[in-house]
């Protein structure tokens, strides 16, 4: 199943318990919990990753490194997920909240001026948020979701399949 696939993307575990980001978390980090690859640990590790990528928060991985240890998933996939939103993928993406946020709030879409000097990044800023945050955390709850519910769909059915294959 997966558990033969995950290893080969994930950083060895000694990397990330003597991670100096990670330090604040070393006493969370002995559970065995965090690095088991099981149906419920990955499932849990695909919705905590995809939820903090999709939120903009500065630093993503600190957060779900924290929601991992607390929820005991699988901890270097959670870590791992939260790059979905890379500095490549993240203006589309955050866009994209912005525009589910505006569609949810009825609001009108603020235009964008070729003006940039941080008065005006910081004014744009205060009306862009509302729209920003509503639509962030609607398609990080959206997205957390769909993941958690495909990958465990996904590995039942291999299990399945496994099964009538063998018999």
């Amino acid at each position: 199943m997966p558990k033969r696939i995950i290893p080969r993307w994930l950083p060895e575990t000694q990397t990330i318990r003597h991670a100096a980001a990670l330090r604040w978390l070393e006493r969370f980090l002995d559970h065995p919990a965090l690095w088991q690859r099981n149906r419920r640990s990955i499932s849990g590790a695909v919705g905590v990753g995809l939820f903090w990528a999709f939120l903009p928060v500065p630093t993503q991985m600190l957060p779900a490194a924290a929601t991992a240890a607390l929820l005991r998933v699988h901890l270097p996939l959670s870590l791992a997920l939260t790059w979905v939103a890379n500095p490549v993928t993240m203006p589309v993406v955050f866009y994209g909240n912005y525009r589910l946020g505006t569609w949810l709030l009825q609001a009108k879409p603020a235009t964008f001026d070729p003006e940039w000097n941080w008065v005006w990044v910081l004014n744009r800023l205060a009306v862009v948020w509302p729209s920003l945050l509503l639509g962030s955390l609607v398609a990080a709850i959206a997205v957390a979701t769909l993941g958690y519910i495909g990958t465990r769909v996904y590995w039942r059915l291999r299990i399945v399949r496994r099964w009538r294959r063998r018999a």
